[in-house]
């Protein structure tokens, strides 16, 4: 199979690099990631904390300046897999792994990734200096949750980016980001698509104004959570019945 890339490419080309791709990433929170990759300063680094099979990886790399560093943060150890999928799939982990890397390689990004399979708590050693954009979709419980949006969080550089998927999807992370964001003084919520919501490190510049419109906005957030918690609610009846419709959430 011929890769699609040679050197940087469009957004564009990144959809359509990575649309075969298994993965929880609709074409707005794609752009979104784009986007922000794209403004990565020379010499800047992004940070991935889970890549399954390479969906988002692939939109990052692509974007990504070349004078960039690109690195992917998943153990591929058949945990945290996706939706429900907490433990017990530890004969999937391999086949993810080899997903993964086939995919960058057909995608022509293996060249602009590197790859730390490691679970997120045990990776800060791989990974030097200051992250200028921290993409979260690792585990989606409380701890691990807050854990990465703290201390992953606590290495992205002043005016640095932040994007967290499920944000205001998932019970654990809304949690983690209630508890680890709500109030902080350093993260300036930005907006969000669907179920990914950026951040950005400029908060402290705001004055109290800011903080307080911050928390405000989030807040506003909330109405949607509990929509989403509702539609879940609603699939899982219908995932009883035909599994086949589980394919409705919108992420």
């Amino acid at each position: 199979m011929t890769p699609h890339r040679v050197g940087r490419t469009t957004v564009d080309g990144a959809l359509e690099a990575s649309a075969d791709v298994e993965g929880w990433l609709t074409e707005g929170q794609a752009r979104r990631l784009y986007a922000a990759a794209a403004r990565v300063r020379p010499g800047g680094q992004i940070v991935e904390l889970g890549s399954y099979r390479g969906r988002s990886t692939i939109v990052l790399a692509s974007a990504a300046p070349p004078d960039v560093a690109v690195v992917a943060v998943d153990p591929h150890a058949g945990t945290d897999r996706g939706p429900q999928e907490i433990a017990g799939y530890e004969a999937e982990a391999d086949e993810d792994n080899a997903a993964f890397t086939e995919n960058l390689r057909a995608a022509g990004v293996a060249d602009r990734v590197r790859h730390v399979r490691r679970f997120s708590q045990d990776a800060h050693p791989a990974v030097d200096g200051a992250i200028d954009l921290l993409y979260v979709d690792a585990a989606h419980r409380f701890g691990p949750a807050l854990e990465d949006l703290t201390g992953w969080g606590g290495r992205v550089a002043d005016g640095g980016t932040m994007l967290v998927h499920d944000a205001f999807s998932s019970v654990g992370v809304t949690l983690a980001v209630m508890r680890g964001l709500l109030l902080g003084r350093r993260f300036r919520y930005v907006g969000r698509s669907r179920t990914l919501v950026e951040y950005r490190a400029d908060l402290a510049a705001t004055g109290l104004p800011g903080a307080v419109a911050n928390v405000a906005r989030q807040l506003a957030v909330l109405p949607y959570f509990v929509w989403n918690l509702g539609l879940k609610a609603l699939l899982v009846v219908l995932m009883a019945r035909s599994p086949k419709r589980a394919t409705l959430w919108p992420y």
